[in-house]
C-alpha cells in the first residue's frame, strides 16, 4: 500500500478552539487519499521543535530527525502552506531548509539523494492573490532536494483581497478547490505508484 504524508506549516499551534485553514485543505487532500487507499499520516510543524539549520540532526532538542525519518518512509509529501506577506510561512521555510541536508546525503552507489523516487505536491491557502507565486517557490526547492512533482500537483484557496473570511469560514468547498485538491491526489498516488515499481536508474558515473 502507497502511503502519503503531510506538513502543516501554518503558524498555529494546534488548538481546537482556533481552525486552520491550512490543517482543512490538507484533510480534504487526506480524504481523497484514503478514497485511493492509501496510508496517510501528518504533522504540524508548529507543534514541533525544529531547529535552524541544513543538516539533518541539528543536536539535543531537535524534532527534524522524526520528522525526516517519516518523510522516508512515505511515497507522497505534500506539504501545505498558508500565505504570509505574499510569501511561505516561515515555519515552510524551515522545513525546506532542513531538507538542504539532502543535498549532501547522496548515496554512494547510485548518486541518488534520499527523496529520490518520492512524490511531492504542494496545498497553499490565503486572502490574498500569491497562490501561484507560493506553488513556484515550493515546487523549485522540492524539485532541488530530490523530490518527483507530478503534473498538477498543486491545490490551494485565495480569498478576495483585503477581505477577513478564511478557508475554515467557508459553509462548503468550492468545487474548484475540490476539483484540483481531487487530482493532486490521484496524480500524486498514480506517480507514486510508477516510481515504485521502476526506480530511478544510478547517475554516477
Amino acid at each position: 500500500m502507497l502511503s502519503a504524508l503531510t506538513i502543516n506549516c501554518t503558524l498555529k499551534r494546534s488548538n481546537p478552539a482556533e481552525p486552520s485553514s491550512t490543517a482543512r485543505l490538507l484533510s480534504e487532500v487526506e480524504r481523497e487519499w484514503r478514497k485511493l487507499g492509501l496510508g496517510v499520516s501528518s504533522l504540524r510543524a508548529a507543534d514541533l521543535s525544529l531547529l535552524p539549520g541544513v543538516t539533518s540532526d541539528e543536536g539535543p532538542g531537535d524534532d527534524w530527525p522524526a520528522v525526516r525519518r517519516q518523510i522516508m518512509s512515505s511515497d507522497i509529501f505534500v506539504i501545505g502552506t498558508p500565505i504570509w506577506l505574499g510569501q511561505p510561512s516561515s515555519i515552510c521555510k524551515r522545513v525546506l531548509e532542513r531538507m538542504d541536508a539532502f543535498l549532501s546525503e547522496t548515496d554512494d552507489e547510485t548518486g541518488h539523494m534520499p527523496s529520490y523516487g518520492k512524490v511531492a505536491g504542494v496545498a497553499v491557502v490565503g486572502n490574498e492573490d500569491g497562490a501561484h507565486h507560493v506553488c513556484a517557490e515550493l515546487f523549485q526547492a522540492l524539485v532541488d532536494v530530490g523530490f518527483t512533482v507530478p503534473a498538477s500537483a498543486s491545490t490551494y484557496w485565495v480569498g478576495e483581497a483585503m477581505n477577513s473570511k478564511n478557508y475554515v469560514d467557508l459553509g462548503s468547498t468550492p468545487e474548484t478547490t475540490a476539483g484540483t485538491t481531487r487530482t493532486l491526489a490521484r496524480l500524486t498516488a498514480h506517480l507514486a505508484g510508477l516510481l515504485r515499481a521502476s526506480v530511478y536508474p544510478p547517475i554516477k558515473s
